[in-house]
């Protein structure tokens, strides 16, 4: 695993909007750009292998897990609201369509002489999706020829069948939908430069896992989340853009957590068995960051697994035998995009980030083997390799690369290639 210096293509901007990535360069916000394709990720090709074996491995680790949480009611210690648990089990039992989702490893390769660590499954919600289907693969073409590396006997290629899996899984799940399937992300008319990203990405995420499901054969609508409506009298959803037509399956790119909260949620709940809801809500106990203590109960010193543990009220966290972290990053159960986390070491400066979650719960989890590269100027850079689960199957990746340890919504993303 190398870290490529390379010269942008001179119309890249222009490239990959056509590719519908409109939030590429630098602004107020970050001063370097969304997408950087100055450099590249180069991998060899057993480290792919062994990226794909790790996101398979993890995929059924977390699936016990989640059936761990169910069989021992463990919910409570996940934060989840107790009305959401008949649903939860309902949802696991019949088996609604589940489409992706994205686990964070942290690794330097094969030659730093460890595994591939998990930092957190985004099993409900994840983004950067177009880019790590799409618009790096539109990149590699374009540059292949000249991209290092490349030979004769060692040909260029990409961790990346997302796109052509997702049209698969859409035509696979097509009988259990109602049609048409509404796609729905947060929109807002004036959101402050946070949000207006947030939003973007959102809306780029959905409106591409629209034109996959269409591409699968199925009728489908957009509609801003806010404009879903609630009918009393029908008891229902209703699309309120499209003559308040009853809704039944839709895709929202919503946290459940979040959704749970307000005040569409009970409703939420008591039609959940009438309609399909993507991704499904047992995806809850998945993309909470309790499930990684629990994935260290289960598998203990587990290679692809760091030590975590949950902050549990009144223990203290420094004594207790079972929870020592000398050294350690503090998460929030629930949260996006990198806020609210904290690291901790020992005689140093603590590293943290701001956000809506600083309420907790936390857990706690020991901090990955170094995965640093330097940039062209000799500047520090902190990768991470976002493996993507399509229909529960390793089936691409994406890196994410910051100027700190700490990866949150302005981290760009860097394509990668292997031979």
């Amino acid at each position: 695993m190398q870290r490529i210096t390379l010269t942008p293509r001179p119309d890249w901007q222009a490239k990959v909007e056509e590719q519908g990535l409109t939030y590429h360069s630098p602004s107020a916000m970050a001063p370097h750009p969304y997408w950087d394709e100055s450099a590249a990720y180069h991998f060899t090709a057993a480290e792919i292998d062994t990226l794909e074996a790790a996101g398979n491995e993890l995929q059924t680790m977390c699936l016990a897990a989640a059936q761990h949480v169910i069989d021992k009611q463990r919910y409570h210690e996940l934060d989840i609201p107790p009305a959401a648990v008949p649903m939860i089990e309902w949802a696991w039992n019949k088996e609604p369509p589940a489409i992706y989702g994205r686990f964070d490893i942290s690794w330097a390769g094969a030659s730093s002489g460890q595994a591939p660590k998990l930092l957190e499954y985004n099993a409900d919600t994840p983004t950067s999706l177009l880019e790590a289907a799409v618009v790096q693969w539109a990149w590699m073409e374009d540059v292949t020829e000249t991209l290092p590396g490349t030979s004769f006997l060692h040909k260029r290629d990409q961790f990346n069948s997302i796109h052509d899996r997702l049209i698969a899984k859409w035509k696979d799940v097509a009988e259990s939908l109602t049609q048409p399937v509404y796609f729905a992300a947060l929109e807002f008319d004036e959101p402050d430069p946070q949000s207006a990203k947030e939003a973007a990405e959102d809306l780029l995420t959905v409106t591409y896992l629209r034109d996959t499901a269409e591409q699968a054969g199925l009728q489908t609508r957009h509609i801003p989340l806010q404009d879903i409506g609630w009918n009393p009298d029908r008891h229902c959803f209703v699309d309120t853009d499209f003559d308040e037509n009853q809704m039944q399956s839709i895709f929202k790119l919503y946290p459940w957590e979040a959704m749970l909260a307000e005040e569409f949620g009970p409703n939420a709940l008591a039609t959940y068995q009438s309609m399909t809801w993507i991704e499904p809500i047992w995806k809850m106990l998945l993309s909470n960051k309790g499930i990684l203590p629990i994935l260290w109960e289960l598998y203990p010193n587990h290679e692809l697994l760091l030590p975590a543990f949950f902050e549990r009220p009144g223990e203290d966290m420094q004594t207790s035998s079972y929870t020592r972290l000398s050294s350690y990053v503090r998460k929030p159960l629930h949260s996006r995009e990198g806020a609210n986390v904290s690291i901790i070491r020992p005689n140093a400066q603590t590293v943290e980030t701001p956000g809506p979650y600083g309420g907790g719960p936390f857990i706690r989890q020991a901090i990955a083997p170094d995965a640093i590269f330097p940039n062209a100027a000799g500047q520090p850079r902190y990768p991470i390799l976002g493996v993507w689960m399509i229909d529960q199957e390793c089936s691409g990746l994406g890196v994410r690369e910051s100027a700190g340890p700490i990866t949150d919504n302005l981290s760009s993303f860097i394509p990668h290639y292997f031979t």
